[in-house]
């Protein structure tokens, strides 16, 4: 998609304008006379509107970085699925804290949002938006509409391989509201058009996720066949590992067999770790295809935005960091770490295990205020940076692809879910992790003789911090709201606190609850 979606992306737009929104508010913007039926009429026209799909992933609107944003009522560029996903999955835990003031920021460190902060809001209707825009390229697509427009051959079978991503992409986006905010308004292509969605439980959004990625799997290309950046029989197998893993939070019953069944059927896919863990996010990461497994696409100078990994290289950089270290043109002073973190490595240079990748000159340990940029040490993962060491495309926006999925991933589900009485083999998990260790530290000096739960979730931060996980990392280990397990200004306080349990979940948004009299709102919003 990297190679096709910029070329025909100014005409994909068109998709936007006629899709049914989940609030009325959108309905209405953008306003546009151009019908389906139009849009839809050739095959070129499926084309831009299934790029749309993927496309709005890594772009918040239609016009570049500002002007015609996808979502009303956010700052468009705040209104990237990647950058609100973080906020959601990182600012809220002990990997990430940052200075900004804006309205609602600091909730998710503090842990006390409401149902109306702003960046649930525009995630809950970024993540809708595109479940829209997937349902009506899924109505649209169906044999019978096809064969309506004459089209035949190989642009009718492309189609159909079009709409079987769509209901992947469907199904991934559902994934998120499941785990983020448990319920919410379940539509499908199948619900008649601008009626009132009722609400899906968390179990009922589970078993549909479930069934629809073993429903399409036969019709996805082969596992390594499908084009960069597309979604293939080896994302769905990962979604549905991921998915396994957290089943019992999901629904009261684990999945463990299931999560160490496909997690090594994606690990016995022919993927294999890059042999620099230092490589995974730079802006020449496309040529990490035998880890990836899924990525949203970026390009500095083709699909600007200021979130995606945009947000990623700029936000992390302030205090004395040169713009250089994470390869833009000057830092917002924004994200930092907790001690937590860093305190898992065991040097902050990473010469040990390269994973830590930290700046300190001039950057204290302790976090004496959230709005210092100071206080917390920078984290420069994601380096806008060749492999080389030459820039990307552009310095003010990255061209870092995000992995949705990637092989280390597969191994740490399988070596939890075995060590949760999933079945697996433990020899095998144990060796899966040291794969990763061997990585980190360039020979087996960091290598493990056992492993146990509590140091796998100390792995998961050591291999994923940053990449959206650690949020339902401590969920499902029991430790996010609890005092169990506290990190700085857990809960507002310097040393941390415990929070209401409710937490664990995240609120369907006032506005939503307001307009739709079929939504119960989650309990203690």
């Amino acid at each position: 998609m990297k190679q096709i979606s910029y070329k025909i992306i100014g005409l994909a737009i068109l998709i936007s304008s006629i899709t049914a929104s989940c609030n009325k508010k959108l309905d209405r913007l953008p306003s546009n006379a151009i019908t389906a039926d139009q849009v839809y009429s050739t095959p070129l026209g499926y084309k831009q509107a299934f790029v749309k799909l993927y496309a709005a992933f890594g772009l918040t609107g239609n016009q570049g970085p500002a002007g015609g944003g996808d979502i009303q009522g956010i700052d468009e560029g705040f209104s990237d699925f990647l950058r609100l996903y973080f906020k959601a999955q990182e600012l809220s835990t002990d990997e990430a804290v940052i200075a900004w003031g804006d309205v609602g920021i600091q909730d998710f460190h503090n842990m006390n949002w409401s149902s109306a902060n702003p960046f649930l809001q525009g995630l809950y209707y970024r993540c809708y938006y595109q479940i829209t825009l997937c349902n009506e390229f899924i109505r649209q697509s169906t044999d019978d509409k096809i064969s309506s427009r004459s089209i035949t051959g190989t642009d009718a079978s492309n189609i159909k391989k079009y709409r079987t991503e769509a209901r992947f992409l469907r199904a991934y986006q559902y994934s998120i509201i499941m785990d983020l905010f448990g319920s919410g308004p379940f539509v499908t292509d199948a619900d008649v058009l601008a009626s009132i969605p009722k609400q899906g439980t968390r179990a009922d959004i589970f078993k549909y996720v479930e069934s629809e990625l073993k429903a399409i799997e036969p019709d996805l290309a082969a596992a390594k066949t499908a084009d960069y950046g597309r979604a293939d029989r080896a994302a769905e197998w990962a979604l549905l590992a991921r998915i396994y893993l957290n089943a019992k939070i999901y629904t009261g019953t684990d999945h463990y067999a299931d999560a160490v069944a496909y997690s090594k059927k994606v690990i016995d896919a022919g993927y294999s770790l890059i042999s620099d863990y230092r490589w995974l996010m730079l802006a020449d990461n496309q040529q990490n295809t035998s880890e990836f497994i899924l990525t949203i696409n970026y390009d500095g100078l083709k699909s600007q935005s200021y979130g995606g990994t945009t947000f990623l290289t700029h936000a992390p950089n302030g205090g004395s960091m040169p713009g250089s270290v994470t390869g833009v043109a000057g830092g917002w002073g924004g994200l930092r770490t907790t001690k937590n973190l860093v305190n898992l490595f065991p040097d902050l240079t990473g010469t040990i295990d390269k994973r830590a990748q930290f700046y300190t000159p001039g950057q204290k340990l302790e976090i004496n205020s959230e709005t210092v940029f100071t206080d917390g040490i920078a984290v420069t993962k994601y380096r806008n940076k060749t492999r080389d060491g030459g820039n990307g495309s552009s310095q003010d926006f990255s061209d870092i692809d995000f992995p949705i999925f990637r092989l280390a991933e597969m191994y740490l589900i399988y070596a939890e879910a075995t060590l949760r009485g999933g079945g697996g083999d433990n020899t095998t998990a144990l060796n899966y992790v040291n794969l990763l260790r061997t990585r980190a530290y360039g020979s087996t000096s960091g290598n493990v003789a056992s492993i146990n739960l509590d140091f796998l979730l100390d792995e998961r931060a050591r291999e994923l911090y940053w990449e959206g996980f650690r949020r339902t990392d401590l969920i499902r280990y029991g430790k996010f709201t609890t005092s169990t397990y506290l990190w700085p200004w857990k809960g507002g306080v310097k040393d941390g606190r415990s929070v209401e349990d409710f937490r664990n979940i995240y609120p369907i948004p006032s506005s939503d609850v307001a307009a739709n009299s079929n939504l119960t709102q989650n309990p203690g919003y």
